[in-house]
Order: structure tokens, then C-alpha cells, then sequence
């Protein structure tokens, strides 16, 4: 009995606190809490304990920390699924350029790949937005090991690298996008672990 009370007298001096920030006007985050574990481990029933109700106001700091949370999920989540099928062609496009020294066998085989990219893909990337735009790269960065710079002037050449690359610094971004994911880009990460066990992949 003692030991109860020894958890209830904390929880209903944290209800009374929670009742005067009720009377205070504002924006507010409620978390329903339906059961209290002791430090000893035991699980004390909801049905034992009073209902109660923390509330607080939402700082604008906290307000836009959570908006641009939210953008980043978002973003990450539109835009593996184009970073991984870029790396499944970039991986078939090199194994099957890895015998090949015919110059112009080189190019239908590129070609014909990137045709299959802008059908599966084309106008969707094209609808996202510029922010998306950057999570996408470096994305594409995580999954092939090179930046989107790289990849063109492989591909397409030194000429329209360059040109692209003018072209995102114009929109403020760079095809030159690196990934850290222990430093800047750790909540990113995060992000890709969450979508890769959604998609039943290895992390």
C-alpha cells in the first residue's frame, strides 16, 4: 500500500499542474498515458490510477522543429523508392558496360536504360518539389556511391554535367550532394532504416 501511494502522490500533484495549464489558452499536445511502470518494473493498471492529462503549449521553435521533421519524412519517403530503382539500373547498366569496349554498343546500352528510367519515372520526378528534389540526390548518393554529378558525366558526358550542374545551382542545390549519415544527414537515415523494414529490406 505504501508503495502505490508512493507512485499515485506524484501522479495526482502532476494532475493539478496539468488542470492550470488547461486554463491557459493556446496550442496543445495531449499524451494519454494508460499505464505507470515502477522503477522495480511493475506495471500498475490504468484502471488503478486516475486519469491523467499532460498538456503543454507548443513553443514556435518546437512548432517549426516538428514542421521541418515532418518535410524531411515526407520527402524521404517519396523519394527511395526512385533512389533504389536508380541503383538497380546503374548496377545493370555497369555489369553489362563491364566487357564492353565498342563505343557506340556503350551508348545503345546506356540509351536504352535511360529510356526505361524516364518511362518509369520521368514525370514523377519531375513533379517533386526542389527541397524533394535534394533529398532525392543524396539519396542516390547512399544507394550507388556516387553523387548525380558523377553519374552524368559517366554517362552522358563532361558537357551536360556541367550544364545540369549549372542549372541546379540556379534552383540552389547542387548535383554534387554528399551523404553523411553520422553526421548531417543522420536524421535521413533514420528515415531510410523506417522505409527500408516497411519495404522488408536489410538495413
Amino acid at each position: 500500500m505504501i508503495k502505490l501511494v508512493k507512485y499515485i502522490l506524484p501522479l495526482l500533484l502532476l494532475a493539478v499542474y496539468s488542470n492550470k495549464l488547461t486554463a491557459q489558452k493556446g496550442a496543445y499536445d495531449t499524451l494519454r498515458v494508460e499505464a505507470f511502470i515502477t522503477p522495480e518494473g511493475d506495471t500498475i493498471p490504468s484502471a488503478w490510477l486516475p486519469t491523467v492529462e499532460v498538456k503543454s503549449i507548443m513553443t514556435a521553435q518546437a512548432k517549426k522543429q516538428w514542421q521541418e521533421w515532418t518535410r524531411l519524412r515526407n520527402a524521404v519517403y517519396v523519394t527511395y523508392p526512385y533512389a533504389l530503382r536508380a541503383s538497380m539500373v546503374i548496377n545493370d547498366v555497369n555489369s553489362q558496360l563491364r566487357n564492353v569496349t565498342d563505343e557506340k554498343k556503350r551508348k545503345e546500352i546506356i540509351k536504352l536504360r535511360e529510356k526505361d528510367l524516364k518511362r518509369d519515372f520521368g514525370d514523377k520526378v519531375t513533379n517533386l518539389s526542389i527541397y524533394q528534389g535534394k533529398v532525392l540526390m543524396k539519396l542516390i548518393k547512399r544507394e550507388t556511391g556516387n553523387n548525380c554529378y558523377d553519374l552524368i558525366k559517366e554517362y552522358k558526358g563532361g558537357f551536360n554535367a556541367g550544364f545540369w550542374q549549372t542549372v541546379a545551382y540556379l534552383f540552389s542545390s547542387s548535383l554534387k550532394q554528399q551523404y553523411d549519415p553520422k553526421g548531417e544527414d543522420q536524421q535521413i537515415e533514420q528515415f531510410v532504416l523506417e522505409v527500408r523494414k516497411l519495404y522488408g529490406l536489410r538495413s
